[in-house]
């Protein structure tokens, strides 16, 4: 063992500093934003870092070493909620050991508290929060020996679990969003919080393929139903979140449509976009209440699989939560058609236990069907996610997973590079899984064929104009006073946000000498952004433009046009 994982964690106060870190690369969860508030409202000094940017372990120590001497913190809250960031969460608490051998490091989240036992084995962990994390880190925070919701080494190093003594209900009023303003040590951090808010916790359904299934959050933590939250806490997020964020994103448990409408009275959401993700058949009123109070809305409707048959066979054996028959699905789509403001976009799974070379028929029926109505549509194929019932015991379904233990995932995600792929439960049958294999190949070249004809190749005539919202700030700001030398932290940066969110920083007077950063447009590259946007202030032609970008730069016609294209399919630019 050596000196590094010998040293004990100090004991930490409400005076000392916390930080709270994503546990894998863009954004983590909202939950460590909902904790820093708490602890800011109690007392305690707290920062975030939602967004992990870093592209190799170097580069994240490199990071964390600025963000350590910058908080100078007492304890490292580490999010890993999800099960595809367990590695580099592992990887991260190591980095902040090297660099402070004290620091006390507690993950939490569902993924965390599903795996205490093998994450304890780990030196570099000292505790992890189970469940609902509000009370639980913050007595950690200040030292308690006896914080519920906790699972840490007793003194013979044997992993110990403290039974549930902070369980959030529908009367736990101490959850929201505040201090925005204080907690972000970067605007470009907070730029890549995609405004989620949480109207409800939990579920209370047991789809065979999810790892948050109704029996993982009993377990997990000590939740026995969801619960939505009350009124005005929720109020609360939209105030705090106001113009910080382009969009508010709701899921699955977002209440009726009472609630929502119960809670937007008071709120001026009408400059403001929507994504909503949602199972089952939106309830009376929800599309139109959405359509109404929102400028744009992007309804996101999950209904299990593309097959009715083998959807409802699932359902039946209660190894799906209710999804619609394919005649409610095509009402609520021609519901939706009726809202100029509203995109709607059906998801669903490939590979679902049950399949039958009927079901995969059926599949592309609806998808083809579907597609014709002008809606977007998305699948994946299953993956294997721990504790689901068809990853665990994929057996029982003539399947077989690609991961189930710890380790498995461990070493899956060790191995993988950023965005690559994931564990899938595939079926033991080598004919059906070939079956099943080559129906998502002809779903794919279905919905590829869909995407050129709605969106065919620029021609010279076709008119583009500008859709984005700009904002200067200064780069010390937007990079964040631990990364810019002073020097250079009043450089003025122009950030770019395009109507589906995608976000650009350009800094064309910034030379790449003095300073320079990956997550920048700088130089020659950043100017012939801002020219483009330009160009296209007002509606224009992609010859117009382009020929003004070639004068302007003194570029060739396939660099401009290449530029053009680029910034049309992130939606800077947009067809007039």
């Amino acid at each position: 063992m050596s000196a590094v994982q010998r040293a004990s964690p100090r004991s930490a106060s409400s005076s000392g500093p916390v930080l709270l870190l994503g546990g894998g690369r863009g954004e983590a969860t909202c939950g460590i934003l909902y904790l820093a508030g708490f602890l800011r409202r109690n007392g305690v000094e707290a920062y975030v870092r939602l967004c992990d940017w870093d592209q190799n372990e170097e580069g994240l120590t490199r990071s964390l070493k600025r963000l350590m001497a910058r908080v100078k913190p007492s304890v490292v809250g580490i999010s890993l909620k999800w099960y595809l960031h367990v590695h580099r969460a592992l990887v991260i608490a190591r980095a902040l050991k090297r660099i402070d051998p004290k620091v006390k490091v507690v993950l939490g989240g569902n993924s965390a508290a599903l795996w205490w036992q093998q994450l304890l084995v780990h030196e570099s962990v000292d505790d992890v929060v189970m469940g609902d994390g509000e009370v639980p880190f913050l007595a950690l925070c200040r030292g308690d020996p006896d914080a519920p919701n906790r699972a840490h080494r007793g003194p013979d190093g044997v992993p110990v679990k403290v039974p549930f003594g902070y369980v959030q209900t529908e009367a736990s009023a101490d959850v929201f969003y505040s201090h925005f303003d204080d907690i972000f040590l970067s605007q470009l951090d907070l730029s890549g919080f995609s405004g989620w808010i949480a109207p409800g916790k939990g579920c209370d359904q047991s789809c065979v393929y999810c790892g948050g299934r109704r029996a993982a959050q009993r377990l997990s933590f000590g939740r026995p139903m969801p619960f939505l939250r009350p009124h005005e806490s929720v109020r609360q997020d939209h105030r705090e979140l106001g113009d910080r964020v382009w969009q508010y994103r709701y899921d699955f448990p977002g209440g009726s449509t009472e609630y929502l409408c119960d809670v937007w009275p008071g709120l001026d959401l009408s400059r403001q976009s929507t994504t909503y993700f949602l199972w089952g058949v939106p309830a009376p009123g929800l599309v139109a209440a959405l359509a109404k109070t929102f400028h744009r809305v992007a309804l996101v409707l999950d209904i299990g699989c593309f097959s009715q048959t083998q959807r409802q066979a699932l359902m039946g054996a209660s190894l799906l939560k209710p999804c619609p028959t394919d005649e409610a699905l095509f009402a609520t789509i021609d519901d939706c058609l009726r809202y100029p403001n509203l995109e709607l976009e059906v998801s669903g799974i490939a590979g679902l236990p049950l399949a039958t070379p009927a079901a995969l028929a059926e599949e592309q029926r609806l998808m083809e069907q579907v597609l014709a109505k002008g809606c977007k549509v998305s699948y994946q194929r299953l993956q294997s996610q721990p504790g689901a019932l068809v990853t665990s015991h994929a057996e029982r379904f003539g399947m077989v997973s690609e991961a189930v233990t710890f380790d498995d995932f461990l070493t899956f995600f060790g191995k993988r590079k950023p965005g690559g792929a994931i564990p899938m439960v595939r079926f033991a049958d080598a004919a059906l899984e070939k079956a099943v294999t080559r129906n998502c190949a002809r779903l794919d070249e279905l919905l590829a064929a869909h995407a050129e004809r709605e969106a065919p190749a620029l021609t010279g005539r076709t008119r583009l104009e500008a859709t984005t919202v700009t904002r200067s700030v200064a780069l010390g700001d937007w990079l964040g006073a631990h990364v810019v030398p002073s020097k250079v932290a009043g450089a003025p940066v122009t950030v770019l946000r395009s109507v589906i969110g995608a976000g650009l920083a350009c800094a064309p007077a910034l030379d790449p000498r003095a300073f320079e950063d990956p997550m920048l447009q700088q130089g020659e590259a950043a100017t012939a952004v801002l020219e483009a946007l330009a160009a296209c202030a007002r509606p224009t032609t992609v010859d117009a433009a382009s020929g003004r970008l070639m004068k302007k730069l003194a570029v060739d016609e396939g660099a401009a046009l290449e530029l053009i294209e680029h910034l049309v399919s992130k939606r800077f630019l947009s067809r007039a």
